[in-house]
């Protein structure tokens, strides 16, 4: 008797668990529909009240589902909406809840990049104070920091610093060759050649050249680089998170290089450390870091704002120089060599200008040599038209401001300009998809509509980088280019890695072929 007593009072209990349980499930199911439907209803007629022509919003991810479904970059997204609506000077769209612009106008872009540049200083990205690479990079959002950071970075990238240290890239230059050389297994995977190039070379332009070390291809910071600006879950979800909810971005205190600081802050450390006691001028970053410290407390005579120059901020700027150069610099010289598999002539005769170089000054390169090298330049801006490494730009409105076409912007909303799209509108590049370098030939380049051709961004926030970016990719493509040609062959991407910025086709191959100049390596 007592056995079924309990036997029916466990029944009881039981069903009134799973009763609970689905009373439970339900108010959850509830509460994130009536959250999904206020997510996705939120700002929903935003533009639709404004009069502006507009995606329309359906689901509380708003442009950013397409990304995160579609397998592609954001760039494409955005340029599948540009191609979408032709004529207009700008689109609306939704990131997340909130509302954002798609800038398709050159007077407009003109106006967030320069002439009302105080209402677009911000790039958008959230950061964290404790992220000690992230806060203190270049993209920072303070602008009194930004410009006072990037007013004593400037002088690195003056034309006489950057031929004094040519020598640098140089040096790696020829390194990569002959790494190329004795590695023929790493030739079929010529994406992975040349990023290790790119990182060497901005290891040894920040550091300076490990003279214990054999090739300076052999660099530590490798790996570093790859894993901080390869497209991956984690660092989608980590943008995804700040573009869309930035309060909750804050409040886990989020940290977009977190991975990386520890190794990398030790390591420049280190170095200022050893380097305090050296006299001869290396002329690399450290060098000139070591020298501005000396010069203590860093000041902006217009603001009177100050900024100590803390190894902390030291080694920001070099782990800048790693992310914004490394991947960027070896996309370029991908699509680059990619291009010219695809189009013999154009090979042909961009290996006849270096042949020409090189045997004029005995193979032993200079920064004035390399200046010489006029058609490769043709052929690099017309990779960059074609595959700009950052296929879109942003920008945060920093107070309420009118673009010139008199739309009202309104304080803190994300301005984005395609600039994949825009570099193969034909309204700007009659055909588009034929690589063509004799666009920037000098008579034709200066018909280009200003503000059409943004592959280093421009304006203010112009790229600080961009001489040295394109000095670093000549030298490594005119040594490549010494040493080696292309297989024939008819090969494009038909689409890219899913990245919230870059435009990266890793996949894409070509076939290196020795030529008899590779000899010299050895000499």
């Amino acid at each position: 008797m007592l056995c079924c007593v309990v036997q029916t009072q466990f029944i009881v209990f039981n069903r009134s668990i799973k009763s609970t349980m689905l009373f439970t499930l339900s108010v959850i199911l509830v509460a994130l529909f009536i959250i999904y439907y206020w997510l996705k209803n939120k700002n929903s007629d935003y533009w639709k009240k404004r009069n502006v022509v507009y995606v329309e919003k359906k689901n509380p991810f708003g442009i950013l589902w397409k990304f995160l479904t579609g397998n592609r970059s954001l760039a494409e997204v955005y340029k599948d909406i540009y191609d979408t609506y032709p004529g207009e000077p700008y689109v609306g769209v939704f990131i997340g809840s909130k509302p954002a612009l798609l800038i398709r106008d050159p007077e407009n872009i003109q106006a967030i990049f320069t002439s009302d540049f105080q209402s677009f200083h911000s790039r958008g990205i959230i950061t964290n104070p404790n992220d000690v690479l992230a806060d203190n990079i270049l993209f920072m959002d303070d602008i009194r920091r930004w410009k006072l950071v990037r007013q004593k970075l400037s002088p690195i990238f003056t034309s006489s610093r950057l031929k004094n240290m040519f020598y640098i890239m140089e040096h790696c230059a020829k390194d990569f060759a002959i790494f190329i050389k004795e590695n023929e297994e790493l030739q079929k995977q010529p994406f992975n050649l040349l990023y290790t190039y790119t990182t060497a070379s901005i290891g040894a332009s920040v550091f300076g050249i490990d003279t214990k070390t054999k090739n300076s291809m052999n660099s530590p910071f490798h790996d570093m680089a790859w894993k901080s600006v390869t497209p991956s879950f984690k660092a989608n979800l980590r943008f995804f998170v700040g573009n869309t909810f930035p309060s909750l971005f804050k409040m886990l205190k989020l940290k977009i290089f977190g991975d990386h600081e520890d190794f990398f802050v030790h390591v420049v450390k280190d170095v200022l450390q050893m380097r305090q006691t050296e006299t001869n001028k290396r002329h690399d970053f450290i060098d000139i870091c070591l020298d501005l410290q000396k010069n203590g407390i860093m000041k902006d005579t217009t603001t009177n704002y100050e900024l100590e120059l803390t190894d902390e901020l030291i080694a920001a700027q070099a782990f800048f120089f790693f992310i914004a150069g490394a991947d960027t610099s070896a996309n370029t010289m991908h699509y680059t060599l990619l291009e010219l598999s695809n189009n013999s002539n154009v090979l042909n005769r961009v290996l006849k200008e270096i042949d020409d170089v090189f045997d004029s000054c005995d193979n032993k390169l200079t920064y004035d040599h390399i200046e010489k090298m006029t058609y490769l330049d043709k052929v690099l801006n017309e990779a960059l038209r074609k595959y700009p490494p950052i296929g879109l730009i942003q920008r945060k409105c920093t107070k309420d401001t009118v673009l010139p076409t008199g739309l009202k912007v309104s304080k803190n909303m994300i301005t984005i300009t395609p600039v994949f799209a825009i570099h193969r509108d034909e309204k700007y590049y009659p055909n588009p998809e034929l690589y063509n370098p004799e666009r920037f030939s000098h008579e034709n380049a200066e018909n280009l509509i200003k503000y059409t051709y943004l592959p280093f961004g421009e304006g203010n926030r112009i790229c600080i980088g961009a001489r040295y970016a394109r000095l670093q990719v000549k030298a490594g493509l005119a040594w490549f280019l010494r040493c080696f040609t292309l297989e024939a062959q008819t090969l494009t991407p038909k689409t890219f890695e899913p990245s919230f910025f870059s435009l990266r086709a890793t996949e894409c191959n070509y076939k290196l072929i020795p030529r008899s100049h590779s000899n010299l390596l050895f000499k």
